[in-house]
């Protein structure tokens, strides 16, 4: 099965991961999209960042009714700091039956020559980019690579930071989240402070 894993610290998931984890599950080669939860680096204070588990259950509830979407919190398991290429070992390892690729904005790729060891995921994996509005300029390496798929996805600029500040400063962004998830954060009073 191929697998594209979508990274993101999540916080919270909003209607603009879904729209594009759908997007890449049902308009590419892709048979899954597994939402890899980041977890938090011990080593650094982020007073934003709601706890793991709080972050990991708002994507287990924004992703339930999709069948081809799921959460993922492999790398709550693995040490930290912890790097792309060393989760995508590890999922080697632990389901060799699966056929991993990256997920990534156009943003992203732009700064993938500063990842650990961008080479070897580039030699071994494929990438996804969905398009994002940013002024810098794609490194030429990346232009027309074999490994990399730019998928014709809906342009998608809702701020994760956005939805927080909105919601500290008592604004309704309710259209901005899966109901289930603002239904989660309000009943646990998130993003208050």
């Amino acid at each position: 099965m191929k697998i594209g894993l979508y990274f993101g610290t999540f916080n919270p998931i909003h209607v603009g991961h879904l729209i594009i984890a759908n997007h890449m599950v049902e308009f590419s080669n892709l048979d899954e999209v597994w939402m890899v939860v980041t977890p938090h680096n011990p080593h650094k204070k982020k007073n934003t960042l709601l706890d793991d588990h709080h972050r990991l259950e708002m994507v287990f509830l924004a992703t339930e009714d999709f069948d081809k979407i799921k959460p993922s919190d492999i790398e709550f398991k693995l040490s930290q700091p912890n790097y792309t290429v060393t989760t995508l070992a590890y999922l080697e390892e632990k389901f060799p039956q699966h056929e991993f690729s990256l997920i990534m904005g156009e943003d992203n790729l732009k700064s993938f020559h500063k990842w650990k060891n961008y080479e070897t995921i580039l030699e071994n994996y494929e990438l996804y980019i969905y398009p994002r509005i940013s002024p810098e300029h794609v490194n030429p390496q990346f232009d027309n690579h074999p490994k990399i798929h730019r998928i014709e996805a809906p342009i998608i600029e809702i701020s994760a930071t956005f939805i927080r500040e909105s919601i500290k400063n008592k604004k309704n962004i309710q259209p901005l989240l899966p109901p289930k998830v603002w239904q989660y954060i309000d009943h646990n009073l998130l993003y208050t402070k």
